[in-house]
């Protein structure tokens, strides 16, 4: 990023009303992606395309409950709100669709990279959870943190994706 340019969120724009970018929605979209990956891989079998659209749909429905409880919990508060306002909101919290993004594609594409549908769920899995570890990182690291600091985010996030993954294994059994 050059010296005196905004930060950027995942839309390539500068996070709204903020002056900064903000991470939070990816880092909670991803772990919310490889929630639904594992989980729907513990129902049995499932196609592809499932999973694809379980992914979307439900980065879609936790993006407007977040975008919808902004408004409650504090715009409504401040009166009537205006379509800037819900824009704005909107823009702010799309980062939780674009995390199940990848992890949809990865789904989809897998038949070219010659997987079966189990080892689709695993690199859909791997790669929620390595966007989870490494949208963390940048938001530490964009906001001049310690490196001590960055490795320990980077951990935190490791370790609460693989709980996620030790859920998967289990739910196999």
């Amino acid at each position: 990023m050059a010296a005196g340019s905004a930060p950027r969120d995942l839309t390539g724009r500068e996070a709204p009303g903020t002056g900064r970018a903000d991470y939070t929605g990816a880092v909670y979209g991803s772990l919310l992606a490889a929630s639904v990956v594992a989980g729907a891989g513990s129902a049995g079998p499932y196609p592809r395309l499932e999973l694809v659209v379980l992914l979307i749909c439900t980065g879609l429905v936790f993006w407007a409950a977040h975008v919808y409880a902004g408004f409650v919990g504090d715009r409504l508060r401040r009166g009537k709100a205006t379509w800037r306002e819900i824009r704005h909101e909107c823009v702010r919290e799309w980062p939780i669709v674009q995390a199940a993004l990848l992890p949809a594609a990865a789904v989809a594409v897998s038949p070219l990279l010659g997987l079966g549908r189990e080892g689709a769920a695993w690199l859909a899995l791997t790669i929620a959870v390595a966007q989870q570890v490494g949208w963390a990182g940048a938001a530490v690291i964009r906001v001049g943190a310690s490196r001590w600091a960055v490795v320990s985010v980077g951990i935190v996030n490791l370790v609460l994706g693989l709980v996620i993954v030790a859920a998967k294994v289990a739910l196999r059994h």
